[in-house]
Order: C-alpha cells, then sequence, then structure tokens
C-alpha cells in the first residue's frame, strides 16, 4: 500500500510504537516476518481492511495470493491457526479461480488440501 511510491503511510499501523487507534473502515498492512541474521527473511505482507462486528474489530484480507505452505513447519501451529490458513486458501481460489486457466486451478487448488 502506497502513495506517490511511499511504502507505508499513516498515521494508523500494526505496530508497538502506533499511537493512532485503529477505526473501522481503515485500511492497514499486516506484515509478520521472522528474520535469521545473516542468513534470510521471510516475510507475509497481507493488505487488511478494518471491520466492526458486536462493537468488535476483526481484519478482513483484502490481499489475495496463496502463502507458500512448504515453508512452513505445521508442527508449530496449533489447529485454529491451521484452520485459518486453510479458510484463507479456500477463499483465495473461490475468488481467483473464475480468471484461471484449467493449468492454474489445478496449482492454486493445491494450497486447499
Amino acid at each position: 500500500m502506497g502513495f506517490f511510491l511511499n511504502v507505508h503511510e499513516g498515521p494508523q499501523s500494526i505496530t508497538k510504537i502506533n499511537n493512532v487507534k485503529l477505526e473501522e473502515g481503515m485500511i492497514v498492512s499486516n506484515e509478520p516476518g521472522y528474520y535469521k541474521e545473516g542468513h534470510y527473511g521471510i516475510r507475509i505482507e497481507n493488505l487488511v481492511f478494518i471491520k466492526k462486528n458486536k462493537n468488535k474489530l476483526y481484519f478482513e484480507n483484502l490481499t489475495l495470493a496463496p502463502i507458500e505452505k512448504d515453508l512452513i513447519n505445521f508442527k508449530l501451529l496449533n489447529n485454529k491457526e491451521k484452520k485459518y490458513l486453510n479458510e484463507y486458501h479456500k477463499k483465495v481460489y473461490m475468488r481467483l479461480n473464475p480468471y484461471l486457466s484449467k493449468g492454474e486451478k489445478t496449482w492454486l487448488k493445491s494450497f486447499t488440501n
């Protein structure tokens, strides 16, 4: 997300130093990552829309790109995290498959297993 090639503009953000209250209707980037110094870094970047339901805020993913499952150690995930990942991939497939070739559909569907 950016404006005139800025990567991040606030004032809101998902950081420890954010001092702006997140509110319904805002869009922010969610970028969890892991960096092994001197070796590599892995980051997932999704844009999320802030919605409200019963006075509670939650994020709805706007970005629809599969997350490479070969890079995930599923032994480290709990059942809720595994379910989230599977539901995310199903949503990606359902939204994008009408626009894909047969081969692309087969490849993307492999993320839902």
